[in-house]
């Protein structure tokens, strides 16, 4: 009877201690999704970072432009121009961080 009792308290201890290692699966899964909330808050603060240095370029683009402008009025259509393509390459580079973002999340 004692053998049998002692067996059975090993049998009950065995698997009371399998329980927490057969839920390692749920802590793996939670982990990775929590590593997709922080890739996904790490795009937004790169792609924060991008517009503001966008927004700084185009600010200082314009403000040279008008500047320029301002002390070469014959010259004032070829500035215009040159700002219109600055302009557009600099918010191309701000599109393309876009894009980055939602390819990496």
């Amino acid at each position: 009877m004692k053998k049998t009792k002692m067996l059975l308290l090993a049998v009950v201890g065995l698997l009371i201690s399998a329980v927490p290692a057969l839920a390692q699966g749920d802590v793996a899964a939670a982990a990775a999704n929590s590593a997709v909330g922080v890739k996904a808050i790490a795009a937004g603060v790169g792609f924060a970072i991008a517009v503001f240095g966008g927004a700084l370029g185009q600010s200082r683009i314009g403000a040279a432009a008008c500047e320029g402008a301002a002390r070469y009025p014959g010259a004032a259509g070829r500035i215009q121009t040159m700002m219109i393509l600055g302009l557009a390459l600099i918010e191309s580079l701000v599109l393309f961080a876009l894009l980055i973002v939602f390819v990496k999340v």
